[in-house]
Parts: C-alpha cells; sequence; structure tokens
C-alpha cells in the first residue's frame, strides 16, 4: 500500500515543497510559543496559578 502512495506523491510537480512548508511552520510556530512563555511577565503567572485558591 505504502508503494502505491509512494508512486502518486511522486507524480505530483512540486510535492517535495510541501514537506519544508510543514517543518518551517511548525518551527516557527514552536519558537514563537517558547518566546511568548519566556517574555510572559512573572506577576501576571503568579496571579493566574493563584486562581484555583481563590474563594470566590
Amino acid at each position: 500500500m505504502f508503494e502505491q502512495i509512494k508512486h502518486n506523491m511522486e507524480t505530483i510537480d512540486g510535492v517535495a515543497i510541501y514537506p519544508i512548508v510543514s517543518l518551517l511552520i511548525f518551527f516557527v510556530f514552536f519558537v514563537g510559543l517558547g518566546m511568548w512563555v519566556f517574555s510572559y511577565k512573572k506577576e501576571k503567572i503568579n496571579e493566574l496559578s493563584q486562581i484555583p485558591l481563590n474563594d470566590n
């Protein structure tokens, strides 16, 4: 079954660009997520971590 899929994919022009684009999207997303996490304010993280303990 894999050989049939492989053959079909090889006949599509420009199919090699899709893995490159998907890797680039994956990389940009996780780098952006990492930047957001490390730039988040410590005070806001502490405030959010106390929400489950509030009696409201």
